[in-house]
């Protein structure tokens, strides 16, 4: 076996565990790289039978277009049961209010429909495509991630994991978020993309569209964002390498239009592939204390 070839049977085993272990398991979806990976390897996990496991996407409102193309198109082609939460209903019914930046971001807010999201469907795991090198709040996590009876995530709480040995045991009202690939980075998912031709957005590869410059980001024009009169609207060439909130989304400038020169430009980077986020950017904890309100 091959390292991808290890990567990838450690996580189909963690997806049989969660599957084994509890209830109502389901994946968390964003159309994202890492979130089409994951179920990937639930496909194979099943295999040969059909995954029986539902996919929940949380819909902001202030999606990409490319995104929800590509989530309908793969529901569709691979016959899933798709979940959708919406934040615009968690607005309307008064249980969350948009922020009044001029990027007017729902990216924290979505915590509040993940949560009344699983509280709805009874779900007590939640599969999600979280892995440890991006971010350090996300290096602290285990395979399994206990969640409290509010949602929440106490780093200091959480359960041993010996060997492979995962405790799912919770009370009621709790749930598990589980990651299969926390022992994968941005190059090994690229890779084994590669090697399993799986199909991803547009938008990972390099683009011309409309860019404004903001916090050290070309983040995308669109109909969600507020452009002040020192912001000049320019094109660009570039691609994203995380995909979330349109509005808090920057590309980074790139000419890599096919994997192979992906993987390439990825050797040669230092920054991280959430260093274009700008959510990530409002405090050093800024991820860490979502993680602790029921954020992904």
């Amino acid at each position: 076996m091959n390292y991808l070839d290890q990567l990838e049977a450690e996580s189909i085993y963690i997806i049989r565990e969660a599957y084994g272990q509890f209830n109502k398991p389901v994946i968390l979806f964003s159309g994202g790289k890492d979130s089409i990976l994951v179920t990937h390897l639930a496909m194979k996990a099943f295999l040969p039978g059909k995954l029986s496991l539902p996919v929940m996407h949380i819909d902001t409102g202030h999606n990409f277009p490319e995104t929800i193309e590509f989530r309908d198109d793969f529901i569709n082609k691979y016959q899933l049961n798709l979940i959708v939460g919406s934040v615009q209903e968690s607005i309307d019914q008064n249980k969350a209010k948009e922020s009044a930046g001029k990027s007017n971001s729902r990216n924290r807010i979505q915590s509040i429909t993940l949560l009344d999201t699983i509280e709805k469907h009874k779900i007590d795991c939640a599969l999600g495509g979280g892995r440890r090198d991006e971010e350090k709040a996300r290096a602290k996590e285990r395979f399994f991630s206990h969640r409290d009876a509010f949602g929440q995530w106490n780093p200091r709480g959480q359960r041993p994991e010996i060997w492979n040995l995962y405790n799912g045991r919770y009370n009621e009202g709790e749930h598990f978020r589980v990651f299969p690939i926390s022992n994968w980075t941005e190059l090994d998912v690229w890779r084994y993309i590669k090697r399993e031709n799986i199909q991803l957005p547009s938008l990972y590869f390099s683009h011309e569209r409309e860019v404004i410059f903001r916090d050290n980001s070309w983040i995308p024009v669109s109909e969600f964002i507020r452009i002040s009169e020192d912001e000049k609207i320019i094109k660009k060439t570039i691609r994203f390498r995380t995909l979330g909130d349109i509005t808090i989304t920057g590309g980074i400038e790139s000419t890599a239009s096919t994997i192979d020169e992906i993987i390439t430009e990825l050797a040669e980077f230092k920054r991280g592939e959430r260093g274009n986020r700008s959510d990530d950017k409002t405090s050093d904890n800024s991820m860490e204390d979502r993680k602790k309100e029921g954020y992904f």
